[in-house]
């Protein structure tokens, strides 16, 4: 067997980088460990993603490794000039692994059990990873699934808790976070877990942008199975109000007067608000109030705020205020919502 750390070659096609970093950047290095038969969209979906990103400035690079340099897809084409399984990973590394046709013989092969056994040496704990599909389940024989929540596709959930027996698998979840480990369902839902990191390491604004490239109308979030505020009502194709939605994106704690959306996107105020209400189907102010309330959810899962300060962030002018837009859409209050989605028991 190939040896899955040898040395890359310097002409490798797979080493092309998709964008350099911009001087003092900090950048985005991910590694995707593709195994025999791996499924064209695991790995396409999300690379494409990447891709996007980067055209559009982020500071990533994607690198496509296998114990061999060359392999075949779900549909019989041939990927080669694939980099070695690297022996050591640079600080904030990522490492992606998807899904394969034929899973159970697969699993087997002698290059996905180097797969495993380069991800349970070479992979420490803290270390980012992320698997689309059955990527999960060589996740969970390396190790890296202990004592965390994760997801799969819904056919291989009893496989998976056989494969991570002390993790806890949860169902009807397009994707899963769980400090540095992300696990997604399977097959287009990479797309939605590229987006995600995406939108975790540059921004909600740069995420929309991608995802509008690619025609995506709606992403699905990993938490709920609503659509998410930051890509919904926009579907659509009005360049002026994908403009306006833009500049909101970029700052939705901000006051934004139709005004000033207007002129940015060279408009009348009132030609803007005729073209939002038809092509995004509400009004402005509806629409910042959505990103407002996303934005809030963010800093309820992600940091210790107090609500005073959550709603002071988030753009709201009081608590009280971020209290009752919250009400109409959740139907429990915010702390326990905090409390529930970081796993914390609710009085």
């Amino acid at each position: 067997m190939d040896d899955p750390t040898r040395s890359p070659t310097a002409d490798s096609a797979a080493s092309r980088r998709l964008a350099e970093p911009r001087a003092g950047a900090a950048g985005l290095t991910i590694y995707f460990a593709l195994t025999p038969q791996f499924l064209l969209l695991d790995y396409a979906g999300p690379a494409e993603v990447f891709r996007l990103a980067a055209a559009h400035g982020a500071p990533l690079r994607l690198y496509s490794c296998a114990a061999v340099p060359s392999l075949a897809c779900s549909i019989g084409l041939e990927m080669g000039g694939l980099e070695a399984l690297p022996a050591a990973l640079p600080a904030g590394a990522l490492v992606m692994v998807g899904g394969m046709a034929d899973t159970a013989a697969n699993l087997g092969h002698p290059h996905t059990r180097a797969v495993v056994r380069w991800l349970a040496e070479r992979v420490g704990r803290g270390t980012a990873v992320a698997s689309v599909c059955a990527g999960a389940l060589l996740l969970g024989e390396a190790g890296l699934l202990a004592r965390r929540r994760c997801t799969t596709h819904h056919a291989l959930q009893a496989q998976l808790r056989a494969a991570a027996p002390d993790a806890t698998v949860e169902e009807g979840r397009i994707f899963v976070e769980d400090g540095p480990v992300t696990t997604s369902a399977g097959i287009t839902t990479g797309i939605d877990l590229a987006l995600h990191l995406v939108e975790r390491h540059f921004g909600a604004a740069l995420a929309a942008r991608v995802a509008r490239d690619m025609v995506i109308w709606v992403r699905r979030s990993g938490h709920d199975p609503q659509l998410s505020p930051w890509l919904a009502w926009r579907n659509h194709l009005h360049p002026a109000v994908h403009k306006a939605q833009d500049e909101i994106a970029r700052d939705p704690a901000r006051t934004w007067p139709v005004a000033e959306l207007a002129a940015a996107v060279h408009v009348s105020p009132r030609h803007l608000s005729r073209l939002f209400e038809r092509h995004a189907g509400l009004g402005v102010a509806a629409y910042q109030q959505q990103l407002r309330l996303a934005l809030a959810r963010r800093l309820l899962e992600d940091s210790a705020l107090p609500l005073e300060r959550v709603a002071e962030q988030a753009g709201f002018t009081s608590a009280r205020s971020f209290r009752r837009a919250w009400a109409q859409q959740e139907h429990e209050p915010p702390g326990a919502s905090r409390r529930r989605r970081r796993g914390v028991a609710t009085d």
